[in-house]
């Protein structure tokens, strides 16, 4: 079921504006109205899911393909694009605001002024391995 502030869910039913590049009976793609970059570009699943537990594995295996295809018409279009990043955020911790899961394509270019910034460390193989064993075990 749709939450009521979902503005996503606006979009996909027409009720809602958007600039909309590609749409097919699961998916729609539409700009980003704050674009990181000139072309920013939305995924979005049609079929109401806040965050990656309930989005079936399909429709977010064809939204990693239309971001594909999208990356690479990004390429080709006219405007300035020399890379491409996506992000998504799941929950909050990540970054979510949305709570309809989506898909960021952002066209990159040097001095675009985008950063994602961590504390990038190195831990002892031990730990790495126990991480790989903690996800393993559930996969």
């Amino acid at each position: 079921m749709a939450d009521q502030d979902c503005v996503f869910c606006d979009i996909v039913t027409g009720d809602g504006a958007a600039s909309k590049v590609y749409e097919d009976e699961e998916l729609l793609a539409v700009m980003d109205i704050r674009p990181v970059t000139t072309g920013h570009l939305l995924v979005i699943p049609k079929r109401h899911s806040i965050g990656l537990a309930d989005l079936p594995e399909d429709t977010g295996a064809g939204m990693w393909r239309l971001g594909h295809r999208l990356a690479g018409a990004l390429r080709r279009s006219t405007l300035r694009c020399d890379g491409v990043n996506f992000f998504l955020a799941d929950g909050e911790p990540a970054g979510q605001e949305v709570w309809h899961v989506h898909l960021h394509v952002i066209p990159r270019f040097a001095g675009d002024g985008f950063r994602i910034s961590a504390d990038w460390r190195t831990p002892p193989r031990a730990d790495i391995d126990a991480a790989a064993e903690a996800i393993r075990d559930v996969v």
